[in-house]
């Protein structure tokens, strides 16, 4: 991890877990401790997400830029907007927004019978 430095105690002793698992010689103890892990952050994302979203709503109302905020966080401007937004993961919980694909566009046998949806008066 390059930035190791800069990262806070907590998260570089999770990283140093995490690793120590990595290295584990008996891949059944290996696979038990993965398990366990991926247990506990299951569990415990959800609340680490809503703590986080709290933070951001607390710095966005007391007028902090989403610039101050993502330099705190190290992460994206759109990142915290994201957080704000109550988004996360995936995009799954985003509402779909942008261009729907028109009548007629990329494989629509319509266009071709019709000269590509032009009229032909």
């Amino acid at each position: 991890m390059a930035e190791e430095r800069d990262v806070t105690e907590e998260a570089r002793r999770v990283a140093e877990a995490l690793r120590a698992i990595e290295e584990m010689d008996d891949p059944a103890q290996q696979a038990r401790a993965i398990t366990e892990v991926l247990k506990v952050q299951t569990q415990s994302a959800p609340t680490l997400k809503v703590k986080r979203r709290e933070w951001v709503l607390q710095q966005r109302e007391a007028k902090v830029t989403y610039r101050e905020i993502a330099e705190t966080l190290r992460v994206s401007i759109s990142t915290v907007q994201d957080i704000e937004r109550g988004y996360s993961g995936s995009g799954k919980t985003r509402p779909r927004t942008g261009r729907r694909k028109r009548a007629g566009s990329e494989g629509d046998s319509s266009t071709e019978q019709t000269g590509g949806g032009v009229s032909p008066i």
